[in-house]
């Protein structure tokens, strides 16, 4: 199976200069979040595969126009061909505004999430928008990671991790992919291709 992620900044390649040959052989997209609601109904209309998506700390805009088509994985374990994904979007609280948490609010949606965990027996892929805390984050309150997703990571160890919210043009000392014990982090930013 091969997954398209998504973040934070929009591909050219697959918007400015779409060709359906660039999309053989995906059979799921995902967003990390932060991509404008336009470009996420443009793949969902040209790309026969469900989109999914997480909300970024700049996605307020999604509640007045969410993006057409597409599906949103906050708080759910969504399952695709038997491959279970757990969406957690958002980030840090750095300012007032929606899809931005404290560790505690971020701790707390993992805490309600008890139930759906259990009845799936946990999950494959973690997507998230902000990093784990101390794995692909940054020290400023905006881009810190959480807590939480560590935890996550260490009771169920799911196969993959994938977030966006930290841009790789930042600098050379934010990495694409890592190893967690047996869990394979990606930083989703602008595209990213996994073949399970």
């Amino acid at each position: 199976m091969k997954i398209l992620f998504l973040a934070d900044e929009e591909a050219k390649v697959y918007w400015d200069f779409f060709k359906k040959e660039d999309f053989e052989g995906v059979d799921l997209i995902v967003s990390c979040g932060d991509l404008k609601a336009e470009y996420l109904s443009f793949l969902a209309t040209m790309v026969p595969v469900p989109v999914l998506y997480v909300h970024g700390n700049h996605d307020a805009k999604y509640d007045m126009k969410p993006p057409e088509g597409c599906i949103c994985i906050d708080d759910c374990i969504y399952e695709f061909n038997g491959v279970r994904i757990l969406g957690l979007g958002g980030s840090h609280r750095y300012k007032p505004g929606p899809y931005q948490f404290t560790e505690r609010e971020m701790a707390k949606r993992v805490r309600k999430l008890f139930w759906k965990l259990k009845f799936k027996k946990g999950f494959d892929i973690l997507v998230t928008h902000s990093p784990a805390r101390g794995l692909h984050d940054d020290e400023d309150m905006c881009h810190m990671g959480f807590e939480v997703f560590n935890a996550l990571i260490e009771q169920y160890r799911p196969k993959y991790f994938v977030h966006g919210h930290v841009h790789l043009n930042y600098g050379r000392q934010f990495v694409r992919e890592d190893m967690v014990g047996e869990t394979h982090v990606v930083n989703a930013y602008e595209k990213y291709m996994l073949e399970l």
